[in-house]
């Protein structure tokens, strides 16, 4: 009857904290972390595939409306059209190399008429938070590489800031750009490669790093394995401790008093 104490409301509480803590941590924050750890290797995988690899037909590699994907985004791809000026955004607080920048994206015009994003590169800003000029988007025709990639989660909902004479957004965003400009535009976008027509300072590849998901994914394994061993070890410490009272009572009832 000495395990009786794990029937009180505290250790029951305990109890159901630490089974829903260990859980957790073995169904769903240590695979969350391996998955993580799988894309980033995937990640770097294709990006270090696309720096060897010469750019192909967009249409070969991507078809109509489709987005780019784990197969396809940073595949090199090169794309024949036409600059839409008009449609052109900044996108701003931005970080590239761990300084603020600015980025431009301008629609491309193809010859089947269809529209795709294209991120110009990045400007470092004038005076310290001001969008520097720029020189525009070449006209007529021309033919560019780039790297393919998904389209940016947009945390600011599609809001658009008017800003030293240009419009600008929070993300590379396909979505958010066509509901700004009216122009309708493909899944996705073309980050511009050095040497292509329209470029700016073209954007660095990322540094192809496993990070530390792996890692985090072995201590939440940890984690849920350290918090029933110290269920276990506390629980038995009380049972232990009770038993031991009850063998050794420390009472001082019916002792004969002292007579001085």
């Amino acid at each position: 009857m000495r395990w009786r104490f794990l029937l009180r409301p505290g250790w029951l509480a305990l109890i159901a904290a630490v089974i829903c803590f260990t859980v957790a941590a073995f169904t769903l924050l240590a695979p969350w972390q391996f998955r993580r750890a799988a894309e980033r290797a995937d990640r770097n995988a294709a990006i270090e595939q696309s720096i060897s690899t010469p750019p192909r037909p967009l249409r070969e590699v991507l078809a109509a409306h489709a987005q780019p994907g784990q197969t396809t985004e940073w595949r090199p791809v090169r794309a024949t059209g036409h600059y839409l000026p008009s449609a052109e955004m900044v996108v701003r607080l931005r970080t590239v190399q761990g300084e603020p920048a600015y980025e431009v994206v301008v629609p491309l015009q193809l010859a089947d008429g269809s529209n795709v994003l294209v991120d110009r590169g990045y400007l470092r800003p004038a005076e310290g938070v001001r969008l520097p000029s720029y020189p525009p988007a070449p006209g007529g025709e021309v033919s560019v590489a780039g790297r393919l990639r998904a389209d940016e989660d947009d945390w600011q909902n599609g809001a658009v800031v008017e800003q030293d004479g240009h419009r600008q957004v929070y993300a590379v965003n396909s979505r958010t750009v066509a509901a700004a400009t009216g122009v309708h535009l493909e899944p996705g976008y073309l980050e511009l490669m050095e040497g292509s027509p329209g470029v700016l300072s073209a954007l660095p590849l990322p540094q192809l790093d496993p990070g530390p998901s792996f890692a985090y994914a072995l201590q939440w394994i940890a984690f849920g394995t350290m918090a029933p061993i110290g269920l276990a070890y506390f629980a038995w410490r009380e049972a232990t401790e009770g038993r031991r009272e009850h063998q050794h009572p420390l009472s001082v009832a019916g002792q004969p008093h002292s007579v001085a």
